[in-house]
């Protein structure tokens, strides 16, 4: 176990969803040491700001942070990562035929979501939170051999490109509440019970 933890979080072009995910990620573990959360796009052109429909929503939820520039995909950054998030399936798999010993830390963002929340708290260490994040790792990764395998629409997270404003706020609510809100209660340790 170490004292940092990083998730990349991928989609095809780095512009729409993996910039959603990775700056409310960020905001959410903003308290937390040793967390470190980039993304990249599997067909990224280097160097790109994000789009300006992303930015203006994350700018709404408080996220925005400036000097992002899209990044193309390496191996690399997946081998270098403790977990990986992507915007679809197809990404999954493309993840995994770059970097193989990713397949057991990669997932889709809904997928890691859905399968965190079958996790008991109290199955995680009684630790600080990139203790705990290793370890809930470890117990989706368990959980996905244990589920039956859902439709790709339940997998995908939808891309807004082209798309109107409202439907990347749709995006970001998503992420919110299937991913950040779920991943965010379990790795916050318990409160100490007072002594009597």
């Amino acid at each position: 176990m170490t004292d940092r933890f990083e998730v990349l979080v991928v989609c095809y072009a780095n512009l729409c969803r993996s910039p959603l995910v990775e700056r409310l990620t960020r905001k959410a573990f903003s308290d937390w040491a040793g967390f470190e959360v980039r993304s990249a796009g599997v067909a990224a052109v280097p160097g790109m700001p994000m789009h300006p429909y992303a930015e203006a929503v994350l700018r709404e939820c408080g996220a925005a942070d400036a000097g992002f520039l899209t990044r193309a995909l390496s191996a690399e950054l997946l081998t270098r990562a403790d977990l990986v998030l992507t915007a679809s399936r197809e990404q999954r798999a493309w993840c995994v035929s770059l970097a193989s010993a990713a397949v057991r830390y990669t997932f889709t963002m809904r997928q890691f979501g859905r399968l965190a929340s079958t996790v008991e708290p109290g199955s995680l260490p009684d630790a600080p939170p990139v203790a705990r994040a290793h370890a809930l790792v470890e117990e989706v990764a368990r959980a996905r051999g244990e589920h039956q395998p859902v439709a790709a629409e339940d997998d995908d997270l939808a891309d807004p490109v082209g798309r109107p404003v409202e439907l990347f706020r749709a995006c970001a609510r998503q992420i919110q509440s299937e991913f950040v809100d779920v991943v965010t209660t379990l790795l916050t340790p318990p409160t100490p019970t007072p002594a009597p």
